[in-house]
């Protein structure tokens, strides 16, 4: 499942991060300026990779002073070279000046995650192996983060608790085995939901599979059993790998017969993307 974001469905977070930052107004600004006085400025990107979170950047004006105008030349989803220029503000200079910092942070956050994906994803062309993200995502911050996974070219895993069945070790050990959960989701829910059963051993891989789980997680496991977990799956279920995934154990395993690995690391440690704004005038 894929998310998008609308302003509507993103602004309780734009009003929060505005008003944290601005409060009872921007002291620096109201002193030098008296809101008469017009700029233009550009936000520029300061190292390579791609673009996400530029509608944000205009929500946040948006928000601030509708008068301000903002541009994006290039649509999100696009590869940025170092210098290039991707945005173009205008309008009065205390507003510019008001939301410069929270217009970047979102754009930044945003931008690293995206990049960072689409780093992952290059890894495993040529193979029908998709990366996918995870919930560890910034609190307030879900659907934000899981966009920009998408705009890096991943794809999104469940956005929540309520709207796959992912059940995972603490699930297996409190209902007694793999066999009860399931057995309890279906009687609860019958086939509404998709459910996935995380295992960490081959016992429990048989047990999913008898199970018949739409999709098995091999959890934290070495190659040499992933290997075997595969060949007792044997297309009963789809394949999900996950434990600590990094560029190189990915390089380990896209010749898997793996249909998806999921990375909390896209969203959980993110770098931020090197954004800078700068004035003309």
């Amino acid at each position: 499942m894929s998310y998008n974001i609308t302003k509507d469905n993103v602004l309780p977070l734009i009003r929060l991060a505005i008003s944290e930052d601005i409060s009872t107004g921007d002291v620096t600004s109201e002193a030098i300026f008296t809101g008469t006085e017009k700029s233009s400025a550009y936000i520029m990107a300061k190292q390579s990779g791609i673009v996400c979170g530029g509608n944000l950047v205009s929500w946040v004006y948006e928000e601030i002073d509708p008068s301000v105008t903002v541009k994006q030349s290039l649509p999100e989803g696009s590869r940025i070279d170092k210098g290039q220029t991707i945005i173009t503000i205008e309008g009065p200079t205390k507003s510019i000046l008001e939301g410069e910092r929270t217009a970047l942070n979102f754009f930044q956050r945003m931008s690293g995650i995206a990049t960072k994906t689409d780093s992952i994803v290059k890894i495993t062309d040529g193979t029908a192996i998709s990366i996918l993200d995870t919930r560890k995502t910034l609190p307030g911050f879900r659907l934000i983060d899981k966009y920009a996974v998408k705009c890096g070219g991943g794809k999104n895993h469940r956005i929540g608790l309520y709207d796959m069945v992912l059940i995972k070790d603490n699930h297996i050990k409190a209902a007694g085995s793999i066999t009860s959960a399931v057995n309890k989701v279906r009687a609860k829910w019958g086939n509404k939901f998709t459910i996935e059963v995380e295992t960490t051993n081959l016992d429990e891989v048989k047990e999913a599979v008898n199970e018949k789980a739409d999709i098995i997680m091999l959890d934290n496991m070495d190659v040499a059993t992933m290997r075997t977990a595969i060949e007792i799956i044997s297309g009963k279920a789809q394949i999900e790998i996950s434990g600590n995934m990094d560029e190189e154990k990915i390089g380990g395993v896209r010749e898997l017969k793996i249909d998806y690995i999921s990375i909390g690391a896209l969203t959980h440690s993110v770098d931020a993307f090197d954004w800078s704004m700068k004035f003309n005038y």
